[in-house]
């Protein structure tokens, strides 16, 4: 029987390496993961903690930009530019002279408003003066009447003395005491002093008519002035208005700034005709700018106003910080103000967070410190602890 092959000795210091080398392995990822675990929990400890000691008490967006209440600067006459005094970028302050036009037209027109107060005030005066000469006429048509009356009374009576002798002589006549010759001057004198008899009465009745025109005159240019001076005759004072509007229309030929602020969105050169009310320049005034703030929805139940706010604008970055309060809450989210409003009323419909505009009112004095502009980007938070 032959011999057995010798045994080949087993070398196992290399399984118990590799062994050694995973466990290793497994524990450092197990010392990993527990440290990782740890850091989660005091990561999630620390937000909890600023959470509801901070965190709850403050909402932030920075769907915010700066906004301003700009002046529009357009022209309340009609005219041609003579003058731009300022350009666009360039300060400007209340009552600064931004542009000139042509002063003819409204000096014409106010030369012309002049004249028709002249000659209102003559017409007032002329009347008063008919008013005058009208009492009088009055006055002079009643002893126009007195006159006449007292001729009808004397032609009554002269009618009535020859009517005596005309009757006595014609009964004289018949028995021949009186002669036919002194019979026809009798009737003669009778048929005169009726016909003066009827021509007084007559005086009489043309003089009472002429009194009551004159009445009517007098009544009618006295009501022209009853109650009036001069000065409050309405056509006077319609005339006063005229030229005050004149006057008006040749002061606004000069175009002054409204309000404090920058000038921007110049659209007016010289030379140019302007019409009234066409937007020739804006102002935006810097000194009194404020943040317009999109919060969602749920972030504003318990936003209310006066509450403070903090604002960082990225012009300058979180250096600096604008210190305002709640000023008012937009009455309709930014969607439903568009010009074409969103129509959800169909099948596909999908539930989209809205955004309310909150206005931040901001303090003048940091604004002057760090100017901003309209337009610019901005963060704000409000604290909702404040009031």
């Amino acid at each position: 029987m032959a011999d057995a092959a010798p045994a080949v000795p087993v070398d196992t210091t290399a399984g118990d390496d590799a062994a050694e080398a995973a466990f290793r392995r497994s524990q450092a990822r197990r010392i990993w993961l527990v440290r990782l675990g740890i850091a989660v929990v005091v990561v999630g400890v620390l937000w909890g903690g600023w959470y509801l000691l901070f965190g709850r008490n403050h909402v932030s967006t920075d769907n915010a930009y700066v906004n301003a209440e700009m002046a529009q600067v357009t022209p309340l006459v009609p005219g041609t530019v003579l003058g731009v005094k300022v350009s666009d970028t360039q300060a400007v302050k209340q009552g600064d002279v931004l542009v000139v036009l042509d002063p003819a037209t409204p000096q014409i027109n106010l030369a012309q408003a002049e004249a028709d107060l002249a000659a209102a005030r003559r017409r007032f005066r002329q009347a008063q003066a008919t008013a005058g000469a009208a009492s009088a006429q009055a006055g002079a048509s009643g002893a126009d009447i007195g006159r006449a009356r007292a001729q009808l009374a004397s032609a009554q009576a002269d009618f009535d003395k020859a009517r005596t002798d005309y009757t006595r002589r014609q009964s004289l006549s018949a028995s021949g005491a009186v002669s036919g010759e002194e019979l026809t001057t009798a009737r003669r004198s009778f048929e005169a002093a009726q016909a003066g008899l009827a021509s007084a009465r007559a005086g009489v009745a043309q003089a009472e008519a002429a009194e009551k025109a004159a009445q009517g005159q007098y009544q009618a240019s006295a009501a022209v002035v009853a109650g009036s001076t001069e000065d409050t005759d309405p056509a006077v004072r319609a005339a006063v208005a005229r030229v005050q509007q004149a006057q008006l229309d040749v002061k606004n030929t000069v175009i002054r700034a409204p309000i404090d602020g920058v000038v921007t969105q110049r659209k007016v050169q010289i030379g140019q005709r302007v019409a009234q009310g066409t937007p020739i320049m804006t102002i935006v005034p810097v000194g009194q700018l404020y943040i317009d703030a999109n919060f969602k929805e749920r972030q504003l139940r318990r936003v209310r106003i006066g509450m403070p706010a903090e604002v960082t604008a990225d012009i300058y970055g979180g250096d600096v910080v604008y210190h305002g309060k709640v000023v008012g809450i937009a009455g309709g989210t930014g969607s439903s103000m568009a010009l074409i409003p969103a129509q959800n009323a169909t099948g596909n419909w999908i539930k989209v967070v809205q955004r309310l505009p909150v206005r931040i009112a901001l303090d003048p004095k940091e604004l002057a410190a760090h100017p901003l502009r309209v337009g610019l980007s901005t963060e704000v938070e409000i604290d909702l602890t404040g009031s």
